[in-house]
């Protein structure tokens, strides 16, 4: 039994090898030649390698800037990082997190095929994070074994077929189709910044992408040369408070702490380079493979993927999201130290913060960029502390979750754990599926009515 729960968890934990999969089952459901279908999967599955590559560069391009900012400003808090609590956590839930992975990716499909939430959640990673969570609340609660599986895979499956669905008109305008949707845990963030762009972006508000740049400047349209520049003066500007020594000697192996900062910031837009190639690529195959599934199992059905998939839609929001939703984390840090709560520690959380800006410049254009993801960056430690009681007495005193989709469902069905008991989280799981498939019903009856009169 061990083995096998341990296959599973290879499997639907790693989304190169789940969507490459995927695109397998729907070729064949199309019934398209063997030599396509193995192309098909082989490509899609390379192709998210590659993505994973670029989000490994990124995030090693971003280490030292972590390093320097800590012993430039002595800080010391919780970490809000998604691994760090995963490491401890599995080592007691990893067994009920591998089932309620399972169960809740067939929830997930079965939501799909039956309601009106028709996404199938294709980031891997992100829903194994999620069911090691669910894990740890539900057990928590009083559940165990069989219904702390089923239980859990509801859950995952409900929230998995939600938040697409709270993005999707944001992805209709940001990706002008409705092919694909987008699947992370900062969905209740990026909709916060969506908003929050509309609100102060105004009605001819000019999006990041047209941003008028003199002749003598015009290289910076190219997103390799301006992130490259943009990256090496935050870290010009970063040097001087933690010190040429330390970063010569603790960073850079005795490299000019400059020259290191430059090669930091190259590595950077190469990684981001790299991403957006794998991008291309998994998007070429995996939306005409998918096209079995939601013909022969589920009808209209959109797959869900990781935030990569919309930076090439908005290269300079990109950049911009993931700079002022870093300036909104470090405000959040001294507003958190203001108010004495708990101290969440600072970090270039790329992924979310340039989704934020994506998702801002959507609705807003420029300002929307600035100030929804300086206002997502802002926030999302707040709910990382908001979670954390939920999960403080099993011993994760110096690490918590960091976006904001685990603090909303770990709130919601922690918070009923702790009124009620498991009846309540049990109650609240039929109440939620009960209004899914309701909405589906009113609506599907409103789109007959218009049918009907011609207006659909």
């Amino acid at each position: 039994m061990s083995g096998f729960v341990n296959l599973i968890i290879d499997i639907l934990s790693e989304p190169s090898v789940l969507v490459g999969l995927i695109a397998v089952l729907g070729l064949i459901l199309q019934k398209k030649p063997f030599t396509e279908i193995i192309t098909g999967g082989i490509k899609t599955f390379v192709g998210f390698l590659v993505i994973l590559a670029g989000s490994d560069i990124v995030s090693g391009a971003l280490e030292p800037f972590s390093v320097m900012f800590d012993e430039a400003f002595e800080l010391a808090g919780v970490v809000a990082k998604n691994e760090a609590v995963i490491a401890v956590a599995l080592e007691e839930y990893g067994v009920a997190t591998a089932f309620i992975m399972l169960f809740g990716m067939i929830f997930n499909m079965l939501i799909a095929r039956f309601t009106r939430f028709k996404y199938i959640y294709l980031t891997g990673h992100a829903t194994f994070y999620q069911s090691c969570m669910m894990a740890v609340i539900l057990s928590v609660a009083g559940f165990t074994n069989i219904p702390l599986a089923i239980i859990g895979g509801l859950i995952i499956g409900i929230v998995n077929s939600l938040y697409p669905a709270l993005l999707q008109p944001f992805m209709r305008n940001i990706t002008d189709n409705n092919e694909v949707a987008l699947g992370h845990t900062g969905s209740f963030g990026f909709a916060i910044s969506g908003l929050f762009g509309k609100l102060v972006g105004g009605k001819n508000s000019k999006s990041t992408e047209d941003i008028d740049f003199p002749k003598s400047l015009a290289f910076l349209r190219d997103s390799t040369v301006s992130m490259t520049i943009i990256m090496s003066v935050i870290y010009f500007i970063l040097l001087p408070f933690t010190g040429l020594d330390f970063v010569r000697q603790e960073l850079s192996n005795g490299t000019n702490p400059f020259v290191y900062s430059i090669q930091q910031a190259g590595t950077f837009a190469a990684g981001i380079f790299v991403v957006l190639a794998g991008v291309r690529l998994v998007l070429a195959e995996i939306i005409p493979a998918f096209r079995g599934i939601s013909e022969k199992l589920v009808p209209n059905a959109k797959p869900a993927l990781d935030c990569p998939v919309i930076f090439p839609f908005a290269k300079n929001a990109v950049m911009i999201g993931f700079i002022f939703g870093f300036i909104g984390n470090v405000l959040a840090f001294f507003v958190q130290i203001l108010l004495g709560t708990i101290v969440i520690v600072p970090g270039p959380r790329f992924f979310s913060s340039a989704t934020a800006g994506v998702f801002g410049n959507s609705t807003g254009g420029i300002r929307g960029a600035i100030l929804g993801s300086l206002l997502n960056g802002f926030l999302m430690p707040f709910f990382s502390i908001i979670l954390m009681p939920l999960l403080g007495q099993l011993g994760f005193a110096e690490s918590t979750f960091s976006d904001t989709d685990y603090a909303v469902t770990g709130i919601f069905f922690g918070g009923l754990g702790e009124l009620g008991g498991r009846m309540a989280i049990i109650i609240g799981v039929v109440v939620v599926l009960l209004a899914m498939f309701a909405i589906t019903y009113f609506m599907r009856g409103r789109d007959n009515r218009l049918k009907q009169q011609g207006e659909l």
